[in-house]
């Protein structure tokens, strides 16, 4: 069904152009078309949940499969009360320590939300996104919307308005510009079950931030199955140039000769001039290699290379979710098989 509320007035738009207006935002999520919005974490292909027609082309535009739950986005703790039931305890805590924030919580859904955001589950992902144009979009077209990343499916997702217009340029009326995504990497997405916390997919919120608040956590294998929660598929995030991770770029990449190598490296210790190198952290900073990755992931994909080296992050922090992007999208069919390579 369709939210009552009237539309904002907005003037026609380009399609895909990018925008800094809420306002039209609003007016062409009210008309019940797909816009891309700007969070912490990524960039959105956004919809009212409560269109399903409109649900429905998020999953066209992405080539997304069905089975693939959505995360829907609110403003507010009472937007919560009316799409999830049966929200335990422990999670009013840790929305009241990390939302809004990078934290996707999975609850039992109400009974008006549309299998289509649920994958045909009897659950729902929420999480309350930090980041102000999209808190006052949702707050100004009134109702939660519903957000998977704004990249085709599998593909890297997009941490700035321009990722999202080569991606979808001609497919979208509106591209809301809210900078570059500070976070750089998607939510952590966290489950409930027998009094346990388990962590679906690790993501901007780390491991030990969760547990300096509710204790021991679990975290679930990637799936090539049905998936519990949206980003749980074991090849995923993945640019067109084939990747692989190893400890050691530079030695691996020499192994490789006559190939356009380029290499994507965590701090300035590892430097090298035989290649083009991203260093995503001078400083070897976690939160600064975070938002850095996916736009060099961009940077070297759009410029024709043979081969995109990574190198592996420490496993803490951050590390575990850098590390986990980074061999999701190293999970692409590649013939390049050096017998030194780590993945």
């Amino acid at each position: 069904m369709n939210h009552p509320n009237s539309a904002p007035t907005a003037t026609p738009n380009k399609r895909g152009s990018i925008t800094k207006s809420v306002k039209k935002a609003a007016f062409y999520l009210n008309k019940g078309e797909v816009v891309a919005i700007p969070t912490e974490t990524v960039y959105g292909l956004a919809a009212s949940i409560y269109n399903e027609n409109a649900l429905k082309k998020i999953f066209e535009i992405k080539d997304r499969p069905y089975f693939n739950p959505l995360i829907v986005h609110i403003d507010s703790l009472q937007s919560l009360n009316k799409i999830a039931i049966n929200v335990p305890e422990v999670a009013y805590r840790l929305a009241d320590k990390f939302w809004p924030g990078p934290l996707t919580m999975i609850f039992e859904k109400n009974k008006s939300i549309s299998t289509i955001i649920t994958g045909g589950k009897n659950t729902i992902a929420v999480r309350m996104p930090n980041h102000p144009l999209a808190l006052e979009l949702i707050k100004t077209v009134d109702v939660p919307l519903a957000a998977p990343s704004a990249n085709p499916f599998g593909s890297i997702s997009p941490t700035s308005a321009k990722h999202v217009e080569k991606y979808f340029k001609n497919k979208l009326d509106v591209i809301l510009d809210g900078g570059s995504c500070s976070k750089g990497i998607e939510s952590t997405i966290i489950g409930f079950k027998n009094n346990e916390i388990v962590i679906y997919r690790l993501g901007s919120l780390s491991i030990e931030m969760l547990e300096s608040v509710v204790g021991p956590v679990s975290v679930r294998k990637h799936t090539q199955k049905t998936p519990i929660a949206p980003g749980m598929l074991d090849k995923h995030y993945a640019p067109k140039t084939p990747m692989i991770l190893c400890d050691n770029p530079i030695k691996t990449a020499s192994n490789l000769i006559g190939k356009n190598i380029g290499l994507i490296v965590f701090d300035k210790k590892t430097l090298c001039t035989d290649y083009q190198i991203e260093v995503l952290s001078p400083s070897g900073d976690l939160e600064e290699a975070a938002k850095n990755l996916y736009a060099a992931m961009h940077k070297f994909d759009d410029k024709g290379f043979d081969l995109l080296i990574a190198q592996k992050f420490p496993e803490v922090g951050l590390g575990k979710a850098i590390n986990d992007r980074l061999i999701r999208a190293c999970k692409r069919d590649t013939n390049f098989t050096p017998n030194n390579i780590f993945i």
